[in-house]
């Protein structure tokens, strides 16, 4: 029997921390492990609990979700940070993510599509709220370097599950999608984060986007 899924929940509203913790309650995948009520309170929590997931909230009095998550991955790395939030703007998402945070979703999310996004968070795959994979999109999407373009050590099929990631496909749709085994997509994607130095598959995406690897149609 594999280990439920341990969460942490961040977030300065209560009424919030209570429903997200009797939803995943709920759930025997999830253990909800800890909650905190502030960015110094989650990062203590997670230095304790090493939770496999944090949900954190952006705005929270003194320490902001996005110093904590920067702390929250320096006192435990393994952790895999959702922001759940209700601001979209660039000022949020940006130092969010490059703070470390997986994933960023906004808090008219549906409750099941917040377990998925945990469960693949757990993963180590990433989810983003359209709007903001959107904004990510536009923000990073720049000219080509035409002095260096490592895509020319990539195999064709890594071309194609890179260009899958950067479409947001989760490993096993790209395996159903170009009709190979889960441990094959793996080992491919293993191959594209070595070749191109990155750390994981949100930086492979927008690594992507950027160099013009995936256009908006």
């Amino acid at each position: 029997m594999t280990h439920p899924i341990t969460v942490l929940l961040g977030d300065d509203h209560e009424v919030v921390r209570g429903g997200l913790r009797a939803y995943l309650d709920a759930l025997p995948e999830f253990d909800v492990v800890a909650e905190a009520g502030s960015g110094e309170a989650a990062v203590r929590l997670a230095r304790e609990h090493v939770p496999d997931v944090v949900l954190m909230d952006l705005v929270m009095p003194g320490m902001d979700g996005v110093e904590a998550t920067r702390r929250v991955k320096n006192v435990s790395p393994r952790t895999r940070i959702v922001v759940l939030t209700s601001y979209h703007q660039d000022e949020h998402i940006f130092p969010a993510l490059q703070a470390g945070a997986i994933s960023y979703i906004l808090k008219d999310v549906k409750m099941d599509e917040l377990a998925e996004a945990v469960r693949q968070a757990a993963r180590g795959e990433a989810t983003l709220h359209p709007r903001v994979a959107a904004r990510v999109i536009q923000a990073l999407h720049g000219p080509r370097h035409a002095e260096l373009n490592p895509f020319t050590e990539l195999t064709e099929r890594e071309m194609q599950v890179l260009k899958l990631i950067a479409d947001g496909m989760s490993n096993s749709k790209i395996a159903e999608q170009l009709v190979i085994s889960l441990n094959t997509v793996k080992g491919h994607v293993s191959n594209i984060l070595g070749k191109l130095h990155l750390a994981d598959r949100t930086e492979a995406a927008v690594y992507a986007w950027r160099e013009g690897i995936v256009r908006r149609d």
